[in-house]
């Protein structure tokens, strides 16, 4: 054989001497978040107020679960062992937001899909915010998703070199966003579409932010953002190792990844009733 017919040596698996003297593998996905029930604490003080409200929850959760409105349930009334025993029976769930505006609100889901414990500090001209809304989405993250945070200044945006796409990206976001109707969706995938960093910051300068930021912890996470432009959102999922793995816009009322669904509510009413039985 002619040495242009011999495979090549010193290339390939098991050609380079392993420093450690084992084989190496790279790390498996790990840290998926699931539901595990969870008794609070049984303290006389408050009980019964606190059992009181998580019946009524459990009431709302399934009122929702049938299609029917939210509720909302205001937390400051509660005496402080009553308000104790609610956050431990509540806990935190996989999904935290952010609203920007007066107030700031802070925003976590409970370990129950679809009840949301929302807080803000109080302010010269409003109130500290300290309650529980059952609801697919709480009905402020709804109001004031789109309000600027940070403006949108549209075709304006500065064009540096290194542009690609950029600009037809944001024609077409720009005319599907006037043209979007209520339950449309249309969404652009910037995964599959060949772009540069150079296209991302043109795009960020140019759609501007929005007041809310979603962040949903699972088998991986998935961060949401509203931007400035109505009905559009940045939807980006990432593995459970961090990587960015799908990277979109939507134009849609509201992404469907954000919120609680129907089944999720039904579930959360079956499940609140489990805890308020194993505490009597």
């Amino acid at each position: 054989m002619t040495p242009f017919t011999l495979p090549p040596t010193g290339f390939g698996p098991g050609s380079q001497p392993d420093p450690e003297g084992e084989l190496q593998y790279m790390p498996m996905p790990s840290g998926m978040r699931t539901y595990s029930p969870h008794i609070p604490e049984v303290a006389e003080e408050g009980m019964a107020e606190a059992l009181a409200l998580l019946a009524e929850i459990s009431a709302a959760c399934a009122i929702a679960a049938q299609g029917g409105p939210g509720a909302e349930f205001d937390l400051s009334p509660l005496s402080p062992p009553a308000r104790r025993i609610m956050a431990d029976a509540l806990g935190s769930g996989e999904v935290s937001m952010k609203l920007r505006g007066l107030p700031a609100i802070l925003v976590q889901e409970s370990v129950f899909a679809g009840v949301w414990m929302l807080v803000a500090a109080a302010t010269p001209t409003t109130p500290a915010i300290d309650r529980v809304e059952v609801a697919p989405l709480p009905r402020l993250a709804l109001s004031r998703a789109h309000i600027p945070h940070k403006p949108a200044v549209g075709v304006l945006a500065k064009r540096l070199p290194g542009l690609a796409n950029g600009p037809s990206i944001l024609a077409e976001l720009i005319d599907r966003s006037a043209r979007h109707k209520p339950g449309g969706l249309h969404v652009v995938n910037l995964t599959l579409l060949p772009h540069t960093p150079e296209d991302l910051d043109y795009l960020s300068e140019a759609l501007g932010e929005g007041a809310l930021t979603l962040l949903s912890r699972g088998y991986g996470n998935c961060r949401i953002t509203a931007l400035s432009l109505p009905h559009l959102w940045r939807v980006q999922f990432y593995n459970s190792m961090d990587t960015l793995i799908l990277d979109t816009f939507e134009i849609t009322d509201t992404p469907e990844t954000a919120l609680a669904a129907l089944e999720d509510l039904n579930d959360s009413a079956a499940r609140i009733l489990d805890v308020i039985e194993a505490i009597k």
